[in-house]
């Protein structure tokens, strides 16, 4: 593997290295290649797994973000398309969380020689509401320049009481306080850029070019994925089933690993 790739994505193969099928498992915003540590366990003996961290994020190499360059969720498909052709990967399972499973639908639909499988956790195609066509989205302009002012304002303020509204399961506040640890590790700058670029996008006319065998996870109390988009996803992606987990939160698989591993199983 090109050390370049390595650097830049804090690149790390695990696993079963003869294993036949590779499982790749994608973050979501705020976090890094650690919050899959529960879910990759029960996956090490039986399938190759490739882990990663997207740009901005994690320890991905600082030098490769640009905010111009990264202010299309393209360019990170582009970056995961760049690591399956790298391991020439075939028919893997990918395990995407919040924006990489958009990420990764973006990527599966330029290039669907390297998938098999797409499990999809908390995921949105757009997070604005869009009255025009009737889109609940959950979140409005207001509420989304609020956020970016809080973020602006005190990061530090924001990010406490956005980790704990998001992970939820407020009887699990160690969680919450983890969550709030990962996002104070992301540059402040970088952490903004990047949630403009999430909370603004939009990529539901991309949904209908996806004919790969898709799973949806999703879970209760989800401050950031209403049930209504769950169900547009799945109405959207013709080859695609939908699950509620026994979970709560934007996390489930961090909250709640063990549902997640369940449905996984089954999946694949």
């Amino acid at each position: 593997m090109p050390s370049t790739l390595k650097q830049k994505h804090n690149l790390s193969i695990e696993g079963n290295p003869d294993a036949q099928q590779t499982i790749i498992f994608a973050h979501g915003f705020g976090t890094d290649q650690t919050a899959w540590h529960q879910v990759k366990q029960a996956f090490k003996d039986d399938y190759r797994l490739v882990l990663y961290d997207n740009v901005g994020a994690g320890k991905s190499d600082p030098a490769a973000y640009s905010p111009i360059k990264y202010q299309t969720l393209n360019t990170y498909a582009n970056d995961l398309l760049d690591i399956a052709s790298v391991l020439q990967l075939e028919n893997a399972i990918i395990v995407a969380h919040s924006v990489s499973s958009m990420i990764a639908m973006l990527a599966a639909v330029k290039a669907p020689q390297y998938f098999s499988k797409l499990v999809f956790t908390t995921a949105s195609p757009r997070y604005l509401n869009d009255e025009s066509e009737g889109y609940i989205g959950g979140f409005t302009q207001p509420v989304l320049d609020s956020m970016y002012e809080g973020m602006t304002l005190n990061y530090y303020a924001w990010a406490s009481g956005f980790s704990a509204a998001a992970m939820a399961n407020a009887d699990k506040p160690n969680l919450g306080s983890d969550f709030a640890k990962s996002l104070l590790s992301v540059r402040p700058d970088i952490a903004l850029s990047v949630a403009k670029v999430i909370f603004e996008s939009d990529v539901r006319k991309e949904l209908s070019g996806l004919n790969i065998e898709t799973l949806l996870l999703h879970s209760q109390n989800d401050i950031a994925v209403p049930t209504e988009v769950a169900q547009y996803l799945h109405r959207n992606i013709s080859n695609s089933r939908l699950e509620f987990l026994n979970a709560e939160g934007h996390f489930p698989h961090i909250s709640a690993p063990d549902e997640v591993i369940k449905a996984l199983k089954t999946f694949i």
